[in-house]
């Protein structure tokens, strides 16, 4: 497997400054890719050791396109996340003024984080999707249109200046959740504070369903972190459900919680137990009654002695 890792391009990415926080970046080869599928089919194709990409922002949840790979195809697994703090500027070619801007483009998951903004300072300006964020910079260094929301960073990269700096509707929170996905192996040992990432499909549309599935999860006391419905293709009113959950794979009541929706599910897609980011055990809520290792392995104990008429 060659020593690179596959991410969002071009360079002058949020994806990439989010990349370059890991250690392990700085021994690797950076290769941007046009898009996220792209990446992805990179690793799956034994292109790269790994793929770099975003998953999910504080504003509009989850990214559906990253999401909607991770479901189809040849099987991924997520290894680490990452957290970045996003604040946008307006880049423009040198000399452009507010007044002159009629088209502005940035990748759609900006439009929702940028919306307020656009609205008092560019009523009337025609929005335009690009595959990045610093795409639409290169696009607009080459005249395509007159300004990009992307970070103040890619400006020299793309001979563009910063109008304005600091834009964002939600300052103080908004942040975006990047994750480094690679070919199927085993989890990293756990280390605390994980997150477990599954992707479920019920066998059929009844009343209740959703209620079975997350009732495997509430029963042992595991906290969900995400929880969105994705469409098969199979018809309207078709979904399977994206689910991040507290814990890892290792912990008794992970395991059990998985072992009952696989029982229930057609489909369970493991997508990996990882450490969470920007979070340690100190910060984890203790389990709740009955739901610890140590609790689950004296209750199966118990039931062994039953079973050999030891009670």
């Amino acid at each position: 497997m060659p020593a690179s890792y596959a991410y969002l391009g071009p360079e002058g990415t949020f994806t990439e400054v989010a990349l370059r926080t890991l250690p392990e970046a700085a021994t690797r080869e950076l290769i941007p890719y046009v898009s996220v599928q792209s990446a992805l089919d990179a690793v799956r194709a034994g292109e790269a050791e790994a793929a770099f990409v975003p998953i999910e922002n504080s504003v509009e949840g989850g990214i559906t396109t990253t999401l909607d790979e991770l479901v189809a195809g040849a099987p991924l697994m997520i290894y680490r996340e990452v957290l970045l703090s996003i604040t946008f500027a307006l880049l423009v070619r040198p000399g452009t003024k507010l007044s002159d801007i009629k088209t502005v483009s940035a990748h759609p998951a900006a439009q929702s984080q940028v919306r307020n903004w656009l609205r008092s300072h560019l009523p009337d300006a025609d929005w335009e999707s690009a595959a990045s964020n610093a795409d639409a910079a290169r696009l607009v260094q080459e005249g395509r249109y007159d300004a990009a929301f992307a970070g103040e960073f890619a400006a020299a990269r793309y001979g563009l200046e910063a109008l304005e700096t600091g834009i964002h509707d939600f300052p103080e929170t908004a942040q975006t959740r990047f994750v480094l996905v690679g070919r199927p192996a085993r989890p990293a040992a756990p280390s605390g504070a994980d997150k477990t990432s599954v992707v479920l499909w019920q066998r059929d549309d009844h009343p209740g369903g959703l209620r079975d599935l997350l009732g495997e999860f509430a029963t042992r006391g595991i906290n969900l972190m995400l929880l969105q419905s994705r469409p098969t293709g199979a018809g309207i009113g078709n979904y399977c459900f994206c689910v991040d959950a507290e814990g890892h794979i290792s912990d008794r009541r992970m395991a059990e919680a998985l072992m009952g929706l696989k029982r229930i599910c057609l489909q369970v897609r493991f997508l990996g137990s990882y450490p969470r980011a920007e979070s340690g055990p100190e910060d984890v809520r203790p389990p709740l009654l009955g739901t610890s290792d140590e609790e689950f392995v004296a209750a199966a104990d118990w039931v062994a002695r039953c079973q050999d008429g030891r009670f």
